[in-house]
């Protein structure tokens, strides 16, 4: 009895080592974004001086007016929009069903075609070669840029792969060909719907990567009519940080503190819905890992 009890107590103690160390992990974690929310909504005189640090103080609401004020902002949120929702359809419809293909077993050259994709993942041909190739397809400068020309992407078809590999067994396979059911709609009928968890993990993945999307935009975009919602945003700081510095005396204090919190207020924008959308497929982002995973 003595031994279950030390046990039981030693079970304790180290299940209250891992809540307290997730506890910590959590707050480090935590504390940065809740510093810019409270930070974006404080007077900017005590956020410049450090006063702030649990509940924001005077609150002001400049830096969110002054933001408001660009109207390309609400230009870059909409292409932004398009942008990912047209982007992250593409790449589950180029990605899945290649790595449907890799996972059958009976794939001609299975082998040879997973070589050939694996290559991009350790060397590339360069932003120049890239950059020439892209306009000699006449996409730059166009829509279609920033959906297009990158919706390959080797890690997703792996673990898509892996996933349909692990979790649709031969069994299911040989019963649908028993009953008449041929690749294409044993992918369509059985596949896809079995396969929702790995589908959410990576239209996840695939919109957070559009949403910040912010190189591709800036060397193949020209049009500001075109330009996604991290483009205008930078625009916008740089502008700020410009006329801070060609201030000077009590203008230039004032200005550099307008600075910062319009810095503060465009993290929040910018973050705000990607942050929104994670809790309505978390379900499904914390399975479709697990069930990605390699097995042994």
């Amino acid at each position: 009895m003595k031994d279950k009890v030390k046990k039981s107590m030693s079970d304790r103690g180290f299940d209250l080592f891992i809540y307290t160390l997730a506890g910590i992990m959590l707050l480090v974690m935590l504390y940065p974004m809740y510093f810019v929310i409270i930070a974006s909504i404080s007077d900017p005189a005590a956020v410049s001086s450090g006063d702030i640090l649990l509940y924001p103080k005077g609150i002001n609401l400049k830096g969110y007016k002054k933001l408001l004020e660009y109207s390309q902002l609400w230009t870059g949120y909409r292409n932004t929009a398009f942008y990912t929702a047209i982007g992250t359809g593409v790449i589950l419809a180029v990605n899945i069903p290649a790595a449907y293909a890799l996972s059958r077993k009976d794939l001609v050259g299975r082998r040879i075609l997973t070589f050939f994709y694996l290559i991009p993942m350790f060397f590339t041909g360069g932003l120049i070669p890239t950059y020439l190739i892209v306009k000699q397809f006449q996409l730059v400068d166009t829509f279609t840029v920033m959906v297009l020309p990158f919706t390959v992407i080797t890690y997703y078809i792996i673990v898509a792969r892996t996933f349909f590999q692990n979790s649709l067994p031969n069994d299911l396979w040989d019963a649908a060909r028993i009953d008449g059911c041929g690749n294409l709609n044993f992918f369509f009928k059985i596949a896809l719907p079995l396969s929702k968890a790995v589908l959410a993990v990576i239209a996840l993945w695939s919109a957070v990567g559009l949403w910040n999307s912010y190189f591709q935009a800036l060397i193949y975009l020209r049009s500001p009519g075109l330009q996604p919602l991290q483009i205008i945003l930078r625009n916008i700081l740089i502008n700020n940080q410009t006329i801070s510095s060609m201030s000077t005396g009590a203008a230039a204090a004032e200005a550099a503190q307008l600075a910062d919190l319009v810095k503060y207020a465009i993290i929040v924008v910018s973050s705000a819905p990607i942050m929104c959308m994670y809790p309505l497929v978390q379900k499904h982002f914390n399975q479709g890992v697990m069930l990605g995973a390699v097995k042994a």
